[in-house]
Parts: C-alpha cells; sequence; structure tokens
C-alpha cells in the first residue's frame, strides 16, 4: 500500500491495487421509489423480447406489486403498443411521470414521448443511451419490480443498461433455431463479465399446440434450449408457444389479459429474489 494512501478511495490520490473501481451507477428521480430491477435481454431480434417483457410485468402485477417496464429499445419501442397506450407522458417540475396501463402498470418509452408512434428514432448510439438513462434519473417511478425492455445484442444501449442501472438479474429470450447456442452464449458472457446474475430462460415460438388433438409441433426445429440452459448453468427454462390469441392480444393493445402458464416459473424466481 502507498505511504500517500488516506484509506479513503473517493478522495486519495495514490494509485493503489486497492483502489476501489469508479462506479458508473446513476442515481434515480430523488422521488422515485424502485425495488428489484430486471432486464429482459436478447442476442438478436425478432424473438419475442418485448412480448416476454409485458407478460412478466402482467404476472407480477397480478400477484399485487408495484409493477413499471422501462422500455430500452428505443429505436424499437412496442411496449405502449401491446399496452393499448395512447396518452403521453407528462411532467412536472419533479420530473417526468410515467403512463399507467389499465391495470396500473407504470411505462415509460419513447412513442409515449413522440408526436406520433410512427415517427422513426435516427439517433446515434451515444444520444439513444442517453435517453435510456433520463429514463431512469429523470422518471418519477413508484415500483416493487421493475422490468426493462432491452435492445437486442450487446452494443451500447445494453452496456449502459448494464452500468447505470443496478439491475438485479436479467432474463435471457431465444428461439428454437440451430444458431441460438452461440446467440444465447453471448448475451450469457455479457452478463457474466458486468457479475449480472441470469434468472432464466425463455425459448418463445417453442411449438405449436394443435387445437384439435392437443400435439406439440416444432414447426421452427428440434429444441436445444435444455442443453443450452444446462451448458451456461441456467437452471429455469420457460417454453413459449405459437399461440395466435396471445398475439392478437398484444396487436391489440389488450396483453393484460393473456391467459397461459408458461412463465409462472420465472415469475416465481423472479418474486422471490
Amino acid at each position: 500500500m502507498s505511504e500517500e494512501c488516506t484509506h479513503n478511495c473517493e478522495t486519495c490520490s495514490a494509485n493503489c491495487s486497492s483502489k476501489e473501481k469508479q462506479s458508473f451507477i446513476e442515481q434515480p428521480n430523488e422521488m422515485s421509489r424502485i425495488g428489484k430491477v430486471i432486464g429482459i435481454v436478447s442476442g438478436k431480434g425478432g424473438v419475442g423480447k418485448s412480448m416476454v417483457t409485458s407478460m412478466l410485468s402482467v404476472l407480477s402485477k397480478r400477484k399485487g406489486y408495484k409493477t413499471g417496464i422501462l422500455d430500452a429499445d428505443i429505436t424499437g419501442p412496442s411496449i405502449p403498443k401491446a399496452f393499448g397506450l395512447k396518452e403521453k407522458a407528462k411532467g412536472n417540475e419533479f420530473g417526468i411521470l410515467p403512463v399507467t396501463t389499465k391495470t396500473g402498470i407504470d411505462v415509460m418509452s419513447i412513442n409515449l414521448l413522440l408526436e406520433n408512434d410512427t415517427d422513426p428514432v435516427v439517433w446515434r448510439g451515444p444520444v439513444i443511451a442517453g435517453t435510456v438513462k433520463q429514463f431512469w434519473t429523470d422518471v418519477i417511478w413508484d415500483t416493487d419490480y421493475m422490468f426493462i425492455d432491452m435492445p437486442p445484442g450487446t452494443g451500447d444501449v445494453p452496456l449502459t443498461v448494464f452500468q447505470s442501472i443496478p439491475v438485479d438479474g436479467i432474463v435471457i429470450v431465444t428461439s428454437p433455431q440451430e444458431l441460438v447456442s452461440m446467440i444465447v452464449g453471448k448475451a450469457v458472457k455479457m452478463a457474466q463479465m458486468m457479475n449480472i446474475p441470469i434468472l432464466g430462460i425463455v425459448e418463445n415460438m417453442s411449438y405449436f399446440e394443435c387445437p384439435d388433438c392437443g400435439k406439440k409441433h416444432s414447426v421452427f426445429g428440434e429444441s436445444h434450449i435444455d442443453d443450452v440452459a444446462a451448458g451456461y448453468g441456467i437452471d429455469t427454462i420457460c417454453r413459449l408457444p405459437v399461440n395466435s390469441k396471445v398475439a392478437a392480444g398484444a396487436d391489440a393493445g389488450l396483453i393484460e389479459l393473456f391467459e397461459g402458464p408458461w412463465l409462472d416459473d420465472l415469475s416465481d424466481k423472479i418474486e422471490n429474489l
């Protein structure tokens, strides 16, 4: 240890091995109350990450918890549509107020700030990352559980979220295709680099269940999710079927009405964090 060490790493100028790493965690709005924070991630787009975010949030709300969704997918926001939100977010001198769904889930998404839902967000990475941080620091949240719908991949925004927001765990969403092992591996290794626990993995579009005979058909190929999960030590696996009613409900803004047991195990694990 250096002779210059003051034993206070915040004020000490000595360059010693015991010096604490700098924290990039941003403080939320001073009026916010935020419990557990769960990130919903995927290695690639189009696998149903927003759907899983919405459904887990609905399950949390049904258990009686104050629940919020921070939509960090700035260039592809779909959370407001799934919940049928038309109202725009408003603010006051203390911060921005999230929009509340029919059942009481608080939501903040870039589409709640744009004049038109179809207006594109043509921004560079640092601006997008800064917007996500503002959704954490400037919005007044009151939640027991916050779900963050992350953009796909391992780029600027996921890195910003992991460094700026105290995420308690992540859920990885994937699909039953041959490349799934490699894609899941990227998401797993990023989480490990950031020391964030992996709570479970959801295989979306896992199968189609025939309404007549009840037989399950693997329309997108045989699942390898058990082997992949075992390889990375993930013990909670959920499978979402191809279900036209759930998809139609999300398109109509009625995701809060969905019925199905597919994510119950994962929801219970999140509750017991």
